[in-house]
Parts: structure tokens; C-alpha cells; sequence
């Protein structure tokens, strides 16, 4: 998948791909000529007696190809290696689309240090490969063809090989060490994922840390990962120093034959002292690419490395799929639910059993029960966070694999448990960024969440500036800031997942009597563990060890003296 997204960027920019290589190929042509025209004033110095007519003819030729060379690079630098660029932007784009597909089991197995690495190493890896690395490899073929070409035509082929002798070898190291530098540089990609988790871990958790005077532990901690790093960036750089210093030394081998061969021509009268000076020009312009291969190869193993990373995640797919055919009507809120059963991926634990539920049209139902007694898996179902078997949930009569995933969630407004603020202003994390809603659903959204008092007394109100997370506010603030950007939207079906958990009863009671002034014809479910919470639904399902214990109204519960009756006892004597 991520090769395939490779060659359609490829395929995209075809002709400023192949205008820059055809200037590229033009370029290593023009420097090719500069040899053999020195060669030529080299000889013309020597033969014509100083003609300076033809020396300033040699010199006007240097100078246009020097500018020729200018003129050409700047053009398919800018188009191959701009390219590059837009690659690296091509790919992280795609990446944090698919990134966003994916589901919510693929984020429980993968750290988000591991997806930071993805996103900016591996992909910025991937851009040197298919940018500059590229640019230099063609640049460099061409440049060491037509030299060599050159070499062996018009000078001597004898000596072109004799000198060349030793690039062979050059070769053989380069795939050798090549290989060794790629296997390390993925060792690098993952020290540097397990730090960037680490930093991730640590800043979120920066008040615990403080709290337990962990501080000096989590440095430790930190400290060896960081040496790590050190030793498989220093174990990579160990393996690609090789290069540099034995190319140049099998190049000195080919400089100490040249010198030995070609003077010995020279003063036979095999060939001219100019075009000896240009062989050596030559020579000197193959051993600069190829030099440079070491550094490419070192690229170019580092961006397959990482394109091989990045295939991985490319290739996982969505375990929520679409079918086809699939219903585009608007949802009304009514949710029948008929035995269903579910079982976390990859867990043989049976988180829900023989669910029974039947939930009309602008109804309010309460959840109750336990911690992990299965209420957020069953909200989370109806949001198909996972999949569900078909024939067992139903919104208006059709089952929701029959939806299309965009149309089934934009008719939830939900609020989970561990509500997330972004680090923004709070009138934009009560519009979700989005330009629909006017300052004044925004205030009235504020006010049904009761949060519009504490904002106003906040220095800058609705744009006071949110930490990460949220960070610089209380929690029953964050809630009810969650609360109010799910009123806001005025979805068909709300859902509050324990998200009153962090504000006082009266606070608790004023909310819940303005959602329900509000949603008169709309589907509400509220998850609690406080009876305050869920006593005014229309129903209330009491849920244990994944199966409903209890139904009923609350006065209807309290008689029957069963758990529901036990919480609230629990509750009342603790109040």
C-alpha cells in the first residue's frame, strides 16, 4: 500500500519528474566537457606558442559551461528535489488520513511514540531516498558513463581501464556495507519511537510523576533509552564510516596507476600532456560520484528501511468496513438491540451477554452498574468503535452494518469517559473547529452545560487559550465543556458515558434538567455510577458482568431490592 502510494505520487508528477531528469542529464553533459576543453587549452598553451586568441576562446568556453551548468541544476534542483518535498508532505498526509480509518484496536496494540517515528522520521527518510539520493544517483551514472565514455574514446582505453580497475571492488563494498547500515538504521527508527513515547508518557503525566517524586527514577529511566539511542546511532555511523575511506583508498590505487601509465605515455608521445590533464580530469569527476555512493547507498538503505516501515502500517486495514449498497437516510434515534454477545479481538473473555434492549424514539435510557461490568463496550457497539454481527443492533429499523460509518456517527453526539480537550481555544473545542455554529449556539450550548459562568469569569471568556488536554482547568470543567460541544451539535441520539462523574449533584441536577427541557423528542442514554444520575430516565438497565441484571423505572427498581436497590442504599449512606 505504501509503495503503491509511492508510484501514484510518482505517476502524478510524471513531467516535472522527467523535464527535471532530462535537465539532470543535460547538466552531468555540460560538466563533462570541461576536461577535455582544458585539455584542449592545455595543449594549445603548449603547441601554438601561446595564441591567445584560441585561449580566450578555450576560457569563454569554461565560462559558458560553467553558467550551462548553473542554469541546468538550478532548474531540475528545483523540480527534483521540490518533488521530494512535495513527497514528504504526499506521505504524511496520506499517513495521518489513514492514521484516522483505522480502528480503535489498532491504537490499543501501538504506541503513539511508534506513530510519531512514522510520521516524521520514516517519512522524512523516504523523502532523502526519492529526493536528493535520487537526484545524485542519476546525476552521478550519467557524469561516470560519459567520462568513462570519454576516457576510452578519444584519450586511451588502456589506461581507462587499467585505471578503473580498482571500481569494482568499490561496488561489492558499498552493496556490503549497504545492507549492514539498513538493518541498524531500523534499530535506530525504533530507539527513537521508544524515546518519543517516553517524552510523550511523561509530559501527559507530568503531575503524577511530581507527586510521587518520581522525577529522578524517570530520568534513569530515560537515560537508558537515551543510550540506546546513542549506541544504535553509533553502531549505524560505525558501519557507514567504512565507506567514505576505503573508496578513496581504491581510488588512490587508481590515481597511482594513472600517474605511472599515463606519464609513461606521455613521454612515449602516446598521447598529448593536455589530454593527460584531461583523463585526470575525468578520473577526478568519476571518484566524486562515486564517493558520493557511499553516502547515497547510506540514504537509500535508511529510506527503503523506512518505506518498508511504513508498508507495514500501510498495509493494515480498517477492521470497521463498509459493504456496499449501503443506507443514506438521517437516523431518528430509535436503537433496538436483539441478544447480542461480544468479545473483545483477540480475547476469549465474553464482555457482553444476550443483550436485550429496546429504546423508542425520543426516550432516555440509564446505564448503571459496576466498573467493567461492559457499559462503555455496549455505547461504544452502537458507535461501531468495533464490529458488530449483523442481525443483533438496529437504529429505525435497519441494522447498523446497513449504514454508512459517517452518517451512523454524525447522529451521535457523544461524551466519553475520558474527555478530550484539545490544546485550543474553548470556543473552538465547543465547535470542534468547525465554522457552523455562531458564537451564540456556542454561548447557549455553554449555559445548558452549565460552564458559560466559569468561562466568563476567565480572563479572555470563550477565547481563553486550553492546555494540552486541557491541563489548566479542573476536571468537572472538562466535562462539561464535552457536554457542551455534544449539545451543541444536537445530534438524533446522545450518549453520556460517565460524563457527569466530576461535578457536584446540584451542578449534576442542573445539567441533566436542561438536557432533558432540550432533547424532549430525542434519544438520550446516560451511563452513570451515581443514582442521581440515571433516576429521572425513562428507563434504567442495571448491568453486571456483562449481562442486564435489572430493568425498570427507578422506583420500580427500588422495590424489587436487588442491585440497583444496594447501590443506592450504598450511595444514600455515604451521602
Amino acid at each position: 500500500m505504501g509503495k503503491k502510494i509511492l508510484i501514484n505520487f510518482i505517476i502524478d508528477h510524471k513531467i516535472s519528474y522527467s523535464i527535471g531528469i532530462l535537465f539532470m542529464l543535460l547538466t552531468s553533459y555540460i560538466q563533462a566537457l570541461f576536461p577535455k576543453v582544458l585539455g584542449n587549452t592545455i595543449d594549445i598553451l603548449k603547441i601554438d606558442g601561446f595564441n591567445f586568441k584560441n585561449v580566450y576562446i578555450n576560457i569563454a568556453y569554461i565560462v559558458c559551461i560553467a553558467f550551462g551548468t548553473f542554469l541546468t541544476t538550478y532548474v531540475w534542483r528545483n523540480l527534483v528535489i521540490g518533488n521530494g518535498r512535495r513527497l514528504e508532505c504526499y506521505l504524511r498526509e496520506k499517513l495521518f488520513e489513514h492514521l484516522q480509518k483505522l480502528s480503535i484496536e489498532f491504537y490499543n496494540k501501538n504506541k503513539t511514540g511508534d506513530l510519531i517515528a512514522y510520521a516524521i522520521n520514516d517519512v522524512n527518510a523516504v523523502r532523502m531516498t526519492f529526493g536528493p539520493a535520487t537526484a545524485m544517483t542519476i546525476n552521478g551514472m550519467v557524469i561516470c558513463f560519459i567520462s568513462i565514455y570519454s576516457m576510452a574514446r578519444t584519450i586511451n582505453w588502456r589506461l581507462t581501464i587499467l585505471s578503473l580497475l580498482p571500481v569494482p571492488v568499490i561496488f561489492f563494498i558499498m552493496i556490503s556495507i549497504g545492507r549492514i547500515v539498513r538493518n541498524r538504521f531500523k534499530k535506530v527508527q525504533e530507539s527513537f519511537a521508544s524515546i518519543s513515547d517516553r517524552v510523550q508518557e511523561n509530559i501527559n503525566g507530568i503531575r503524577v510523576i511530581k507527586a510521587y517524586v518520581q522525577e529522578e527514577d524517570e530520568l534513569k529511566n530515560f537515560q537508558k533509552l537515551n543510550d540506546q539511542m546513542i549506541k544504535s546511532n553509533l553502531d549505524m555511523v560505525a558501519a557507514s564510516s567504512y565507506l567514505s575511506p576505503l573508496i578513496e583508498l581504491c581510488f588512490s590505487i587508481s590515481f597511482v596507476l594513472n600517474l605511472i601509465m599515463g606519464s609513461n605515455m606521455v613521454l612515449k608521445g602516446e598521447i598529448s600532456l593536455g589530454e593527460f590533464i584531461a583523463f585526470n580530469g575525468y578520473l577526478t569527476m568519476i571518484m566524486a560520484p562515486i564517493v558520493s555512493f557511499g553516502r547515497i547507498i547510506t540514504i537509500i538503505q535508511r529510506g527503503m528501511a523506512s518505506l518498508n516501515r511504513l508498508n507495514e502500517i500501510f498495509s493494515i486495514s480498517p477492521k470497521i468496513q463498509e459493504g456496499n449498497n449501503l443506507v443514506e437516510k438521517p437516523i431518528m434515534g430509535s436503537i433496538e438491540i436483539k441478544n447480542l454477545s461480544f468479545t473483545y479481538p483477540n480475547s476469549k473473555e465474553i464482555v457482553l451477554s444476550d443483550i436485550n434492549l429496546s429504546i423508542s424514539q425520543g426516550c432516555t435510557l440509564g446505564i448503571i452498574g459496576r466498573t467493567g461490568s461492559g457499559k462503555s463496550t455496549l455505547v461504544n457497539l452502537l458507535l461501531r468503535m468495533y464490529n458488530v454481527e449483523k442481525g443483533k443492533v438496529f437504529l429505525d429499523g435497519i441494522d447498523i452494518n446497513d449504514y454508512k460509518l459517517d452518517r451512523l456517527r454524525d447522529s451521535f453526539g457523544f461524551v466519553p469517559q475520558d474527555n478530550f480537550l484539545f490544546s485550543d481555544s474553548i470556543c473552538n473545542n465547543i465547535k470542534f473547529f468547525k465554522d457552523a455554529y455562531s458564537d451564540e449556539q456556542v454561548a447557549y450550548a455553554a449555559k445548558n452545560s452549565c460552564i458559560y459562568e466559569s468561562i466568563m469569569n476567565l480572563q479572555n471568556e470563550f477565547n481563553e487559550i486550553l492546555g494540552e488536554r486541557g491541563v489548566n482547568i479542573s476536571g468537572g470543567q472538562k466535562q462539561r465543556i464535552s457536554i457542551a460541544r455534544a449539545l451543541i451539535k444536537d445530534p438524533k441520539i446522545l450518549i453520556l458515558d460517565d460524563a457527569l462523574s466530576a461535578v457536584d449533584t446540584i451542578t449534576e441536577a442542573k445539567i441533566l434538567r436542561n438536557i432533558k427541557e432540550l432533547r424532549k423528542n430525542k434519544s438520550s442514554i446516560i451511563i452513570a455510577h451515581r443514582i442521581s444520575a440515571v433516576m429521572h430516565a425513562d428507563e434504567i438497565i442495571v448491568i453486571d458482568k456483562g449481562r442486564i441484571l435489572e430493568r425498570g423505572t427507578h422506583l420500580e427498581l427500588l422495590q424489587k431490592g436487588g442491585l440497583y436497590y444496594d447501590i443506592s442504599k450504598i450511595q444514600s449512606y455515604n451521602f
